[in-house]
């Protein structure tokens, strides 16, 4: 870290969805120092000339990641598309911590990986370093880490809910339905027919039936909080809003479990964290009341089939669901106050 306090930033993949909302969180930051900026197709631009919201900035313009110079940087974050990140980290100097944005990381075992994502992993040795990024549940091993995992943003609404339930063994996990849906933006930048919006305007479509790359990192955190193998069926849908997402889950109580327990770990678990908060059943709860912030909100509900409970959550993909966390994770890593850069209150309407 420099003399000023000012960390050195670099951010791949800067001109996508997440690594603009990665700037946008900066400006707030007071330790933060944008000195690097990659784009692929946009190398050469002011990055005004790709956002102009952003115009406002003093930042530097977009290169390409063979012209860029690692050894000022303290800290990178990684908005590259899946199957591209391995190789550049693995060649990356030992002094630069990584918080990666991509899915490359975050599945533990390399063969499921490869399973899931049709390549070889490429850095198997990293793999072995790196901690997965839910900021809430893995904060120890998130400060001692130089490579961080950030989670997937239907996995981060899925897990903030059932981690700390199947903790407390109070769900039939055999039972889980996960039903997710998500804005336009969580498909990325890059020109894709299903995201074209006569395709997905005023409509609303299933995608990844059965085989969504999400699947196996939850089942892979809800194994680990139940202490044995865990399956469920995960189900995303494409919803024509820009940003957003919501996760309807349905899932039987165990025997002896009730609403009332559900709602007290909830509470024992969230009680002190300032991004995850359990509403009153009375609250409503939906997309717009987390819109450009790092917040993710739950509620729970009683279903009228005895036995069966109703588990809500919602967060902005882009915020809490990516570049948020991918932030909060960096301010653990350094030390920084946990909320710095993220406080920005939901807008709304």
């Amino acid at each position: 870290m420099s003399i000023d306090n000012k960390i050195k930033v670099g951010i791949l993949g800067a001109s996508g969805y997440t690594g603009a909302d990665l700037v946008r969180l900066a400006a707030a930051h007071p330790h933060m120092e944008l000195t690097v900026l990659t784009a692929n197709s946009h190398a050469g631009k002011k990055y005004a000339d790709v956002y102009p919201h952003l115009g406002a900035m003093d930042l530097p313009d977009l290169i390409k990641i063979e012209e860029a110079d690692w050894t000022g940087l303290d800290v990178i974050f990684c908005g590259l598309p899946h199957g591209t990140t391995q190789k550049i980290v693995a060649g990356l100097p030992k002094h630069v911590k990584v918080i990666d944005l991509s899915a490359d990381f975050r599945l533990r075992d390399t063969a499921t990986y490869q399973e899931w994502y049709g390549h070889e992993h490429f850095a198997p040795q990293l793999q072995k370093q790196a901690v997965y990024g839910l900021s809430e549940h893995y904060r120890q091993e998130i400060k001692a880490a130089s490579l961080v995992a950030c989670p997937g943003c239907y996995p981060t609404a899925a897990l903030m809910m059932l981690l700390p339930l199947l903790a407390a063994k109070l769900l039939d996990v055999s039972s889980i339905i996960i039903d997710a849906k998500s804005g336009l933006t969580g498909a990325g930048r890059g020109l894709k027919q299903n995201t074209l919006f006569a395709e997905a305007g005023e409509g609303l479509s299933v995608y990844g039936v059965a085989g969504h790359r999400h699947a196996p990192e939850i089942e892979q955190e809800l194994s680990k909080a139940q202490g044995s193998e865990v399956m469920v069926s995960f189900t995303p849908h494409l919803i024509p809003m820009n940003r957003g997402e919501f996760v309807s889950t349905y899932a039987n109580l165990t025997a002896g479990a009730s609403i009332d327990d559900i709602r007290q770990v909830l509470s024992e678990t969230y009680q002190n964290e300032p991004f995850v908060r359990l509403l009153a059943q009375s609250a409503g709860i939906g997309t717009q009341y987390v819109r450009g912030s790092n917040q993710c909100l739950l509620s729970v509900h009683a279903d009228r089939v005895p036995g069966r409970v109703l588990l809500f959550s919602t967060l902005d993909n882009l915020v809490k669901g990516s570049s948020g966390q991918a932030l909060q994770n960096m301010n653990i890593m350094f030390g920084f106050e946990e909320t710095l850069g993220l406080m920005q209150q939901p807008m709304f309407p």
